[in-house]
C-alpha cells in the first residue's frame, strides 16, 4: 500500500513528463502483453496432452 501510495504522489509530480510518453507506452504495452501472455489465451485450454491415452497405431 505504501508503494501504490508513493507512485501516486510520484505520478502527481511529475505528470507533466508522463503524459508526453502515454503514445510511446500504449504501443509498447502490446508486445510485453503477448510476451507475458504466452500461448495459453485465444480457446486453447486444455488441448495440450488431451491425445495421451490414444493409440495412433492404424495397423491394428
Amino acid at each position: 500500500m505504501t508503494a501504490l501510495i508513493a507512485a501516486f504522489f510520484q505520478l502527481r509530480e511529475h505528470w507533466g513528463h508522463v503524459a508526453g510518453y502515454w503514445p510511446y507506452l500504449l504501443l509498447l504495452a502490446c508486445p510485453v502483453m503477448h510476451l507475458f501472455h504466452g500461448h495459453g489465451g485465444h480457446g486453447h485450454h486444455g488441448h495440450h496432452g488431451a491425445d495421451t491415452g490414444r493409440s495412433t497405431n492404424r495397423d491394428a
